[in-house]
């Protein structure tokens, strides 16, 4: 529970309506306590911490000025949720983010009806707003909509898109949309003139003027254009306003985003308007824990740690992550080959770029929020003879899938796809599960899909998918593997040649990627054979006919759904050639699944030594009798 002598206003506020029964001029010590709340909360569970502290005077005066759950609130991608959660219900929760059925990391419509749309990847916002103010607008309800986005998100074609179509609606829909700018290269644009600019065109004399206007001279009319135009130019001359106006919306901005009475006041003045508007609000990531000030990467998100102290970084792990293993492998292969170009949408550090970023910055490309453009900028180095590698997130990769297919894919472009974060991931829930990677790459042609077994096998898979002349993913999992000691060679492996683990009799388990290690111990208390599959596709389609001839059955182990998964890929092998030999598939299930630690999850869903020992012993209670040789 809330320490009432610490945070004596926060105490009393539990949902918004409390929020608004202060007087405004209590709004500032209500955001330096919710700000030390956070910090402290943060602090004892871990999670994202820095985007939340610098929206601290933002979400305080969305909630205070606008009638939420009512008014829709939509924030965009949701590290910056926290506060936000704690003002709207989950006050004395906030510090079981993360953990197994405590709060979700991202606003989540499930869990309360102030968030009005579940998010977890970028630049959404946006468009949902806009949905949603259309939806509200045939309906004759007057209630408000409002997007909230950061300038990283506003790197993604999709927002503009959004915005192109708000813009251009007849009749206006009534949308406002907060860029919440914490870029430290623009701060020059807070400077005097601009801000004397923001207060103007926020304050009531030329809103006033400007509604007046448009009831006076409609658009469509000569007289209309002619000031529509005016103001533009007008503005267009010292603020960075004019591709947004330009786009149809009524631009005010910058404001100093921790400013609350400047905050409280131009958001006031522009809830009277109508129409599609844009407040552009500057902000510092970190904002009041000088700490995350000045390392906004370090306290992005982290876990628990001493508010007095810091984080203090701990020695790294014993093995070295598969994200390790890539970045220290694309730095060796690119110093073996110049044609080589690692391309990243924002996610330099997640991916494991920042050696190759400084050692051979001009092959390095980070391409902001931008996903297909990611995969499509790939397939043009391809055409001119670059060697592109493209580190993305799999769940991330989902957005580029149509690039994929057809500017990589329907081409036979060589460009290899490393692929982080496959299969279960666990925390940061549904929104950044790897869970369907091998069914949609699986079914491209032309593509070489393969998962490693462990940290040796993934650098070998790597240089295996690079020399491969067309396109190639090599898919691989959060966080540490088995231990398998890493060689400097840039080796590759026979394409399509599974590795036969153990052999054993009755039953045979074909285990993909990080399914091989807890296979192995089942196989071995079952005595059952046990195969690292290594490739997806293409299958080792020799082997797996060999083992469904010589055994009672065939287990197929994997974490990714099972349905269209690699156990799919056996069994329409199997059937090809009229075999029936007994299948068993083992893998996600047909359903999202919430935010836990990897372990949980996996074990949750049966997929730990434990889990695929019940389910093959439910499946053959008595040990399978092993069919006759592939001899005999």
């Amino acid at each position: 529970m809330i320490d009432a002598q610490r945070y004596p206003r926060l105490a009393q506020i539990t949902v918004p309506g409390d929020l608004r029964r202060f007087p405004e001029s209590d709004l500032p010590a209500i955001a330096e306590e919710l700000r030390g709340y956070l910090i402290d909360s943060v602090a004892q569970s871990g999670g994202h911490f820095a985007a939340g502290l610098g929206v601290i005077e933002l979400t305080v005066a969305l909630h205070y000025l606008y009638d939420t759950p009512n008014d829709r609130l939509v924030w965009d991608v949701g590290h910056q949720c926290y506060p936000h959660k704690i003002l709207t219900g989950r006050r004395d929760r906030i510090h079981t983010v993360k953990q197994k059925d405590g709060v979700a990391p991202f606003p989540r419509r499930e869990e309360s009806d102030y968030d009005t749309f579940g998010v977890g990847h970028s630049s959404t916002s946006i468009s949902a707003a806009l949905g949603m103010a259309v939806a509200l607008q045939r309906q004759n309800d007057p209630r408000r909509v409002v997007a909230v986005i950061g300038d990283g998100a506003m790197t993604a074609g999709m927002a503009y898109e959004a915005l192109n179509h708000a813009g251009g609606l007849v009749p206006e829909p009534d949308l406002l949309v907060v860029l919440n700018d914490n870029q430290m290269s623009i701060s020059e644009n807070v400077g005097g003139l601009t801000k004397m600019y923001a207060r103007l065109l926020a304050g009531p004399t030329y809103t006033a003027l400007r509604e007046g206007g448009k009831k006076l001279f409609p658009r469509s009319s000569r007289v209309g254009r002619f000031l529509k135009r005016w103001e533009e130019h007008w503005k267009g001359m010292a603020l960075p306003s004019t591709l947004f106006e330009e786009m149809g919306f009524h631009y005010v901005g910058p404001v100093d985003g921790h400013d609350l009475p400047q905050l409280v006041r131009t958001l006031a003045t522009m809830k009277e308007q109508r129409g599609p508007q844009l407040l552009h609000v500057i902000t510092r990531k970190g904002k009041g824990y000088e700490r995350a000030e000045g390392d906004q990467i370090e306290y992005h998100a982290v876990g628990p740690f001493d508010p007095s102290v810091g984080v203090v970084k701990k020695p790294g792990p014993a093995k070295p992550t598969y994200t390790q293993v890539f970045g220290d492998w694309l730095c060796d292969m690119a110093a073996t080959d110049g044609k080589l170009a690692g391309i990243t949408p924002a996610m330099r550090e997640g991916s494991g770029l920042v050696r190759f970023s400084q050692e051979f910055p001009q092959q390095y490309f980070d391409v902001a929020i931008a996903e297909q453009h990611a995969v499509t900028l790939a397939a043009g180095m391809a055409c001119e003879g670059l060697k592109p590698v493209v580190a993305i997130y799999s769940t991330f990769l989902q957005r580029g899938y149509d690039q994929l297919i057809h500017d990589v894919a329907l081409q036979n472009l060589d460009v290899l796809f490393a692929i982080d974060r496959g299969g279960v991931v666990g925390p940061d829930g549904a929104t950044h599960a790897g869970s369907f990677d091998l069914s949609f790459l699986r079914c491209i042609p032309n593509m070489l899909v393969m998962a490693p077994a462990d940290e040796a096998e993934c650098r070998r898979m790597l240089t295996t998918g690079y020399r491969h002349p067309g396109p190639a993913a090599v898919r691989y999992p959060r966080g540490s593997g088995p231990g398998v000691a890493v060689s400097a060679e840039l080796d590759g492996l026979p394409i399509g040649e599974a590795e036969v683990r153990r052999r054993g009799r009755g039953l045979a388990i074909l285990a993909f990627g990080a399914m091989v290690t807890p296979a192995q111990q089942v196989g071995q208390e079952l005595d059952a054979t046990v195969v690292n599959m290594r490739y997806i596709k293409p299958l080792d389609e020799k082997l797996v006919l060999e083992l469904a001839r010589t055994h009672a059955g065939i287990v197929t182990v994997e974490d990714n759904a099972i349905m269209g998964g690699a156990g799919s890929a056996v069994a329409e092998l199997l059937s090809a050639h009229g075999l029936n030999t007994p299948i068993l598939h083992l893998g996600l299930p047909d359903t999202f699944i919430e935010h836990m630690s990897r372990e949980q999850l996996l074990h949750q869903v049966g997929l730990d030594a434990a889990g695929l020992k019940a389910s093959i012993l439910k499946r053959w209670p008595q040990q399978p009798v092993p069919v006759r040789s592939a001899a005999g």
